[in-house]
């Protein structure tokens, strides 16, 4: 990849973004924030889409697409280091993106419990 501006901008960005999480206080409230922030998503979707019947299975299918395609880029990946000695500790994004994932399943299970279904 070319090194231009943009391409710079941004690398920079991410790794002061990475920089800033690293505090474990800070990494842990951005967890939280991600796995609610999933969860008021998941109960937007179901109402939502609950109110025109049309859209149910829809949604459905793009929910069941989104979540396998987060657990098949985390859990496929490895997680050791190249010289096996120590685990590698997971990038911020993935830790975030699969919270909110986790956040927007249980908010799904929660909302079949209420319905009774």
């Amino acid at each position: 990849m070319q090194r231009t501006r943009l391409n710079t901008l941004v690398e920079i960005t991410g790794d002061r973004l990475e920089l800033l999480f690293s505090n474990p206080w800070r990494r842990i409230s951005l967890s939280l924030i991600s796995i609610l922030l999933g969860f008021f998503m998941g109960s937007a979707l179901v109402t939502t889409a609950g109110q025109a019947a049309i859209w149910d299975m829809p949604v459905a299918a793009l929910v069941f697409t989104f979540t396998e395609l987060i657990s098949r880029f985390v859990y496929g990946r490895r997680n050791r280091s190249q010289d096996n000695l120590k685990p590698k500790r997971r990038s911020l994004y993935l830790d975030i993106l699969n919270l909110f994932k986790v956040g927007l399943i249980y908010s799904l299970f929660l909302e079949a419990f209420k319905l009774g279904s």
